[in-house]
Parts: structure tokens; C-alpha cells; sequence
């Protein structure tokens, strides 16, 4: 069978469509409201699920770590210091009853990314799912705590190797058996450089190792492609940073998705599902047409009589063949036998017109 996973009422799998979740993260900017109209606007463009960050500062990063080591990465950019953007991009927790009914208004899930322990537990109530993100690979305190919750996890790898996966995942299915694997690379610079290290093809190093896993993508390259190519390879989960305006400022506007871009992966994405299909080669319903006018049957090469032996010569292949005609392979079986009837030059024998 193939594996399945829930997130309340929608079960993600290979014979379903593809589970998109619009990561907000950071790009409420402060504003409850703006939160809120994102979640409407990602809904209305497609998404399955609005997903935040709930962090509190000094529960993530070191000020001192931070003010005495670099600045790495796309943080270089920023215009305060790491432990500032941290504080104004965290979400209070008093907007969270809030944030839960907003996504229930707009009929698509809500769900986070916690940080802290005191955040899984407060999220507990609100949240059919967690997700965890990849710099919480190696701590693996936290993930048999959300693990304990027994509710669905969605796994973030970036960052990481493939010892780090097998112990963040034996560490989640010893105590809980809803676990979806996301590849990931965490890079956020939106440089088309990345598209060389997201490995889409570690993919099919998940299926091979967790059969039984769902498995998905938390990607933050541009554009569409390493979505598209995480689905062909069998993700049923797609996890995008969602913003409505590329131009703000704000840590996470400038790598995230804008909604004329998040409808058109959709879209895309679909399109991609119908045409992968169910793997079973066949005469496709809107190739019943084409297969007569293509195919070859065999013709009488001239006038052939009621009684005469058929001979090679006597036939030949052409286009088209209905579908009682008999056709170029089974030529063989046909040679040497006698004619029931006159067959005109370039018209077809049946099998009832030989015996």
C-alpha cells in the first residue's frame, strides 16, 4: 500500500493533490491584521495551509552569540541586528486564537513552527500538525516533545546529512508514527546559484530508506522548477514562504512567493499530477481517434477474389485501421489462408473474411 498521512481532514498521498503550505513566517511584520489578510490572500491563492513561526527571541538565539560572532548569509542584509529582527518578527502568542479562526474562515489548516517547548504546548490546542524546522534537526529534546503530542510532524532537513536525518527520524517514529520527511536546503538568498544544491534527488534517498514515509519539500529557491521536480520525484507536500508584496522590508519578503506567483505554481503543479498519471500504459480515451488514423492495417495490394489464397504480396500496410481490421504483426497468420469474400484493392479483410 502506498503510505498516507493526515492532517485533520485532508489525507496526503500519491493519488492525491499535492498539500501546499504557505509559510508566512515573519511576514505579518508586527501586524495582526496583515496577518490576517495574508491568510485570506494565500487561501485565495491555492494554499492548503497558512503556517507561522511562534519563537520568543531569548529562546532561539544568543544576543551575545550573535553580536560577537558574523553575521552569515542573507543576515547580512538586515538593517538591525539578528536578536532585533528575531523580536519583531515573532508572533505574540495572545494573536494565536486569532490567527486559528482566520484560517478556519478561509477554509484552509493552521499550523507552526515552534521554538521553544512552552510554544509546542501552548500551540497544542490550536494546531492539527506541527511543523519542525530544520535547526531543530539535532535537538532532539524537542522533537520527541512535539513528537509526544501524537499529532502529524512535518520534518525540515536543510542543513543537515543523512546521519542527522536518521536520528531526528528514529527519534520522532520511536514515539509517534505521523512523521512526513521534507527535503530542504537552507539557503535564503533567492540566488539561482541554490538550484545546484537543493538535490531533489535525495527524494528518492527518503523513499528508498522510509517506505512507509510521506515525504515533501520546504523550499526557498525562486520560481517554480524545484517544485514541479520535487513532485515528479513523489512530494505530496510543498512548504513556500507566502508574502503579498516581494518589496517590503522584512527578513523573509524578499525569497517568499507573492500571490500571482503562488496561484501560477499551483496551477502548474496540477497540471503536472494529471499528466504524471497512474503509471499504467494504455490507449488513452483521447487517443481512440488517433489510434485508427496512425495505425497501420492490412489492405488488399489489388483486387483479391472470393476463394483465392492469400499471399504476401497480396497485402499491404497502410493507414488507417479501424478497430476490426487486422494488423501489420499478424501478418503470419493470415498468409495462406482462403478468402470468403472479394476484397477491392485497398480495402481491409476482417478475421471473418478468412478461413
Amino acid at each position: 500500500m502506498m503510505p498516507e498521512f493526515r492532517i485533520a481532514d485532508r489525507v496526503l498521498s500519491e493519488s492525491k493533490p499535492t498539500y501546499f503550505i504557505a509559510d508566512i513566517a515573519a511576514n505579518h511584520d508586527g501586524n495582526l491584521d496583515r496577518a490576517v489578510e495574508l491568510i485570506h490572500v494565500a487561501a485565495e491563492a491555492g494554499a492548503d495551509a497558512a503556517k507561522f513561526q511562534h519563537f520568543r527571541a531569548a529562546k532561539i538565539v544568543s544576543k551575545r552569540g550573535f553580536e560577537s560572532g558574523p553575521q552569515l548569509s542573507h543576515q547580512s542584509k538586515w538593517k538591525k541586528s539578528v536578536f532585533e529582527v528575531y523580536q519583531s518578527a515573532s508572533v505574540p502568542w495572545e494573536w494565536t486564537a486569532t490567527l486559528k479562526q482566520a484560517c478556519d474562515e478561509a477554509g484552509i489548516h493552521f499550523f507552526s513552527s515552534p521554538y521553544d517547548t512552552e510554544a509546542v504546548d501552548m500551540l497544542d490546542e490550536h494546531v492539527p500538525a506541527f511543523k519542525i524546522g530544520s535547526g531543530d534537526i539535532t535537538w532532539i529534546e524537542m522533537l520527541q516533545h512535539i513528537a509526544k503530542k501524537g499529532k502529524p510532524v512535518l520534518l525540515a532537513t536543510g542543513a543537515s546529512d543523512i546521519g542527522d536525518v536518521q536520528r531526528a527520524v528514529d527519534a520522532i517514529l520511536s514515539i509517534n508514527p505521523q512523521l512526513l520527511l521534507m527535503q530542504c536546503n537552507t539557503n535564503y538568498t533567492g540566488s539561482l546559484e541554490n538550484f545546484r544544491f537543493v538535490k531533489l534527488n535525495v527524494l528518492r534517498t527518503f523513499a528508498s530508506m522510509y517506505p512507509n514515509l510521506v515525504l515533501g519539500l520546504s523550499d526557498h529557491t525562486p520560481g517554480h522548477s524545484a517544485v514541479l521536480g520535487a513532485v515528479s520525484l513523489g512530494a505530496r507536500a510543498i512548504e513556500k514562504h507566502f508574502t503579498d508584496d516581494r518589496k517590503r522590508e522584512g527578513p523573509d519578503h524578499p525569497f517568499s512567493l507573492d500571490p500571482a506567483s503562488w496561484r501560477e505554481m499551483v496551477d502548474r503543479t496540477r497540471e503536472l499530477e494529471y499528466a504524471m498519471g497512474d503509471g499504467n500504459k494504455i490507449v488513452e480515451p483521447n487517443e481512440r481517434e488517433t489510434v485508427v488514423i496512425q495505425r497501420r492495417c492490412l489492405r488488399a495490394a489489388r483486387d483479391l477474389k472470393a476463394g483465392s489464397t492469400i499471399a504476401a504480396e497480396d497485402l499491404e500496410a497502410l493507414r488507417p485501421a479501424p478497430r476490426d481490421s487486422i494488423f501489420p504483426y499478424e501478418v503470419d497468420r493470415v498468409i495462406g489462408r482462403t478468402l470468403h469474400r472479394d476484397i477491392p484493392q485497398g480495402d481491409y479483410p476482417k478475421w471473418t473474411d478468412v478461413g
